[in-house]
């Protein structure tokens, strides 16, 4: 499993309405790739890009843009975070 949970701040809830983008907390070894077709294949949406990082707690952070300006809005619902 690439993905660890969602990554919900007030600052990714900006990001979600303002850009359409959700943020995830990955396995440090996961590549682009692997994190797009594994969020491809659990929630059933395109995704446009994906931008990683590492933050200061030395987890890997994804950033995840989808095609569907209302992927992410209807993925955080289906988790039940939204």
């Amino acid at each position: 499993m690439t993905l660890k949970y969602p990554f919900v701040t007030e600052k990714a809830m900006v990001l979600l309405e303002n850009q359409n983008k959700l943020q995830f907390i990955v396995r440090r070894e996961a590549t682009k790739n692997q994190i797009k077709r594994e969020i491809e294949k659990a929630f059933d949406q395109k995704v446009t890009s994906v931008r990683t990082l590492m933050n200061t707690h030395g987890e890997k952070k994804a950033i995840v843009s989808f095609e569907n300006q209302k992927a992410a809005e209807e993925i955080l619902s289906r988790l039940g975070i939204m």
